[in-house]
């Protein structure tokens, strides 16, 4: 079953888990917070690294929290987004408009995938970094905004400044202060936590069996902790309670179960098999009720027994599989 987790208000509690992996996160977000150096974040796609980043600034939580995020908005929108823009300075610019780098003064100014900003706003960043001062887009004043920089990405940058897609002294400039998040993959014992503090998001008195969460231990989560939290998120919206099963599973978890746990990915025909034996036969036609018996057969095989989760496999209710088994002898 799900652990149960003591309520904690702190700025670190959002970084969830007891694995040594997050503790030397949680170990470094409290170091850091207590500089205004410019972080790096990087890490695999889903492995929280805005988590991290609002962790950093709430230690202190000054001023706001804003999110840049350089791969949603490109081209000149961009450049009016992040510095604000004077009215007239192009069509549509009706009104004066604020930047988010206005809002971000005495707080932090978070750059999501900052991989993906266009060289030439590189540039800019850069001057802004190093004098805290811009220029709206059609304006002629400067303006000033102090803010804590942080910056994530899932790139390697150090290879993308290689490649000449990211400026090398602005790579120089915001590697101040360092931080890898572990994949999920790689503090599995992380997960059990997770899921009991998702489903208390979520959940309505949900829980988890100890079978099906033996199965999302055994997960790879190549979407990391934000693939863990939307499959929580579909179980409990395809189970009203109080057991999650194995059926409400999101299908890629399901069908990577079915997969590992099958005897085999091409099924091996025996002579007692009903199958096999009506390929055999002159006219490829088997009893129904043989079917039945094999496909009960194979789910018990593939559950090692276990009839609650055979019968969801199965898509069958359990008062159906005892009904069936006693039927045939098994």
């Amino acid at each position: 079953m799900t652990p149960q987790t003591a309520l904690d208000t702190s700025p670190l509690s959002t970084l969830v888990g007891n694995s040594k992996a997050i503790k030397d996160v949680q170990r470094l977000v409290s170091r850091m917070a207590k500089y205004r150096y410019p972080v790096l974040i990087l890490g695999e796609t889903g492995t929280g690294k805005e988590v991290v980043a609002r962790a950093i600034h709430n230690v202190e939580a000054r001023g706001r929290f804003v999110v840049v995020d350089c791969s949603s908005i490109v081209g000149p929108l961009m450049e009016s987004s992040l510095f604000g823009h004077q009215k007239g300075a192009f069509t549509g610019a009706h009104a004066d408009k604020l930047g988010l780098l206005d809002e971000a003064n005495g707080g932090t100014a978070f750059f999501d995938e900052i991989g993906e900003l266009p060289l030439d706003l590189q540039v800019k960043l850069l001057r802004v970094l190093q004098e805290k001062q811009f220029r709206a887009v059609g304006g002629l004043s400067t303006r000033n905004s102090n803010f804590r920089f942080i910056a994530a990405t899932n790139r390697n940058l150090e290879l993308e400044v290689a490649e000449k897609r990211f400026r090398q002294d602005l790579y120089y400039r915001l590697n101040v202060m360092k931080l890898r998040l572990p994949s999920l993959r790689e503090r599995k014992e992380d997960i059990p936590i997770l899921v009991s503090h998702f489903l208390s998001r979520y959940g309505n008195g949900h829980s988890v069996p100890d079978e099906v969460m033996r199965q999302l231990c055994e997960y790879n989560w190549p979407g990391n902790v934000r693939e863990l939290e939307h499959s929580v998120q579909t179980m409990v919206a395809m189970n009203s309670g109080p057991f999650i099963s194995a059926t409400d599973l999101p299908s890629a978890l399901g069908n990577w179960i079915r997969e590992k746990e099958s005897p085999s990915s091409s099924p091996v025909h025996t002579n007692d098999d009903p199958l096999s034996a009506a390929s055999d036969s002159v006219d490829g036609v088997i009893a129904l009720d043989e079917l039945v018996k094999t496909a009960i057969m194979r789910a018990l095989r593939v559950t090692k027994g276990d009839r609650t989760l055979a019968a969801n496999l199965l898509g069958i209710g359990r008062t159906t599989l005892y009904r069936k088994l006693k039927e045939y002898g098994m």
